[in-house]
């Protein structure tokens, strides 16, 4: 449901107050950005993403409260993954070719 390309999207969103402009910084269509944020709001007890139609002054998007609470949730949890996993990412990093 949830993963770094979302996550991603997310703080693009809440940066750009838009999803067209969100998807554009992540070299991403339109059409995509929208699924993805369809998916994740339809995927959640409550919407991740709070969109606005366009219009005369423009539409806009941003993050609700618990798409909020969520990407804090998820930037902990992977600070937590990396502490925990610290010498199991050490032995892959020294795997990994030049």
């Amino acid at each position: 449901m949830l993963g770094p390309g979302k996550v991603r999207l997310l703080e693009e969103i809440a940066e750009h107050g838009s999803i067209s402009a969100a998807g554009r910084a992540m070299k991403m269509s339109y059409k995509r950005a929208w699924s993805l944020v369809e998916e994740m709001n339809a995927g959640f007890k409550s919407p991740l993403v709070d969109r606005a139609r366009g219009g005369a002054k423009g539409g806009g998007a941003s993050l609700t409260p618990e798409g909020e609470a969520v990407l804090a949730a998820y930037r902990r949890l992977e600070e937590k993954a990396r502490e925990a996993g610290s010498e199991e990412i050490a032995l892959i990093g020294a795997m990994v070719a030049d």
